[in-house]
């Protein structure tokens, strides 16, 4: 029985490796032990802050509410509290974009609450 080696099939896994480092500084994208480590760590941070993007863009949202809710005699938790008694059910993401784009329509919002508290 003929002996069988890796051949073309290392060299193709090897290529598509260097492939996804394309653009690493120095032999991250040259050499493939240390293109391969890169690769790794690169798509668990891809992974890991896919969910981080979540945590920070509802932080940046609350500010933004809390910001424009002061402008208007509120707290931000004040405004959520009194937002839920209202029965308006808006979410963080469209009143940090009222807050910010349409700030007479949240001034209108805000009064809404405020009249059910």
């Amino acid at each position: 029985m003929a002996r069988t080696k890796t051949g073309f099939v290392r060299r193709r896994r090897h290529k598509k490796i260097i492939k996804l480092t394309k653009g690493q500084w120095g032999t991250r994208s040259k050499l493939w032990k240390r293109a391969n480590e890169a690769m790794m760590r690169s798509l668990w941070y891809a992974y890991r802050d896919r969910r981080q993007r979540r945590r920070h863009l509802r932080r940046l949202w609350i500010q933004r509410i809390n910001a424009a809710a002061r402008l208007n005699g509120m707290r931000y938790s004040e405004l959520i509290h009194a937002l839920k008694g209202a029965n308006i059910e808006l979410d963080r993401k469209s009143l940090a974009h009222l807050a910010v784009n349409d700030a007479e329509a949240f001034s209108q919002i805000v009064a809404a609450a405020k009249q059910s508290r």
